[in-house]
C-alpha cells in the first residue's frame, strides 16, 4: 500500500520560509517521479512542482518558480519542498504525490498559512 506522510506545515509570516517533508513507503521510492500540489481555500488543485526519480530533472509552476525548491533523498525515501519568500497567496493545503502531475496517489495534506 502506498503511503505518503507529510510534515512541516504551519503558520508563517509573509516573506518567511518553511520546509515540507514527505516520507514515502509501500513502493520503490527511488524509481518513482514525485510531485507536489496545493489547494487554496475555495480553489482547485494546483500542481506546483515535480522531480524525476534521480532527482536531476525538476519543474515548477510559474506561480512558485524561483521561490520554491523541490528535492529528494532516495536513501531516506523522503521528498522535500523548500518554500521561500512566502506570500499570502501561498496559503493552501499542500500534498505530495507519487508520480507526475495529475497523480491520484497523494498524501493526506498539511496546511500552510501565510499571514501577518
Amino acid at each position: 500500500e502506498v503511503q505518503l506522510v507529510e510534515s512541516g506545515g504551519g503558520l508563517v509570516q509573509p516573506g518567511g520560509s518553511l520546509r515540507r517533508s514527505c516520507v514515502a513507503s509501500g513502493f520503490t521510492f527511488r524509481r518513482s517521479s514525485m510531485s507536489w500540489a496545493r489547494q487554496a481555500p475555495g480553489k482547485g488543485l494546483e500542481w506546483i512542482s515535480q522531480i524525476n526519480s534521480g532527482g536531476v530533472i525538476k519543474s515548477y509552476a510559474n506561480s512558485v518558480k524561483g521561490r520554491f525548491t523541490i528535492s529528494r533523498d532516495n536513501a531516506k525515501n523522503t521528498l522535500y519542498l523548500q518554500l521561500n519568500s512566502l506570500k499570502t497567496e501561498d496559503t493552501a493545503m499542500y500534498y505530495c504525490a507519487k508520480g507526475d502531475y495529475g497523480s491520484t496517489l497523494r498524501g493526506q495534506g498539511t496546511p500552510v498559512t501565510v499571514s501577518s
